[in-house]
């Protein structure tokens, strides 16, 4: 079997959620002097600028799973697409400087969820044969995001904007995001993801009709009970 149309947008979908990963996790080193200088930030202050959103990124990758089981893979990754815009978009517009440690964390969150959900995406709806080939695509775009960044925080930096020049470093990650967030709606939902969302409703019908038997036969069982005769044990 060899990847068709739909297979192949929805490995490009998260591998877009790939590409983000590294984005947002390098752009921060083409924008942290500005923001050192702007707040009057210690090396304290500076550290914790950095290293927010890799905190966001271990919670999020550690309620990623949850997340997905419940809603499925796609469904996750829109969810994931709005973070990513909301961070871009809240650091670009940063009033102070823990407005910016807000953002960068919800950005965090959406490095997380994708680099757990994007691989998952793909491997869903892979065939066996093509699934390691696919799946790559996700780790060859964490690295390729990780170029695009250096590349763009280089190229707005030739723009000579000055004191805004920072904001727009970080804020055009909208763009793929705004991207991320379009491209599920033209990809096939997960088979397993429907699986699993259909077994936990038809766990859930079924655990709960049989408690109900259980609770509307114990009375039933307790009166059969006491009304048994004992039996006497035989006296030697």
């Amino acid at each position: 079997m060899r990847p068709n149309l739909n297979l192949m947008k929805a490995t490009l979908t998260g591998a877009l959620g790939g590409l983000l990963f590294g984005f947002d996790t390098v752009v921060i080193s083409g924008i942290i002097d500005s923001v050192v200088k702007l707040y009057g930030l210690s090396d304290y202050g500076k550290g914790w600028t950095v290293a927010i959103a890799l905190i966001g990124t271990v919670v999020g990758s550690f309620s990623a799973g949850v997340v997905g089981n419940k809603l499925g893979s796609r469904e996750t990754l829109r969810l994931t697409a709005v973070l990513y815009v909301v961070s871009a978009l809240g650091s670009a517009l940063a009033w102070n400087w823990p407005s910016l440690m807000v953002f960068r964390f919800i950005g965090g969150l959406g490095i997380g969820a994708s680099s757990v959900l994007g691989p998952v995406y793909i491997a869903e709806l892979a065939p066996a044969k093509w699934r390691g080939r696919l799946v790559g695509a996700f780790q060859f775009n964490v690295v390729f995001g990780i170029l695009v960044a250096y590349t763009s925080n280089y190229l707005i930096r030739l723009l000579h904007l000055g004191a805004t020049e920072w904001r727009w470093q970080v804020g055009v990650a909208a763009v793929p995001a705004k991207l991320l967030r379009m491209a599920p709606w033209v990809t096939p939902f997960a088979t397993n993801s429907k699986v699993m969302s259909r077994r936990s409703r038809t766990t859930g019908r079924s655990g709960s009709s049989r408690a109900r038997r259980t609770t509307s036969s114990w009375p039933s069982a307790r009166r059969s009970i006491s009304s048994s005769p004992t039996r006497r044990r035989p006296t030697t």
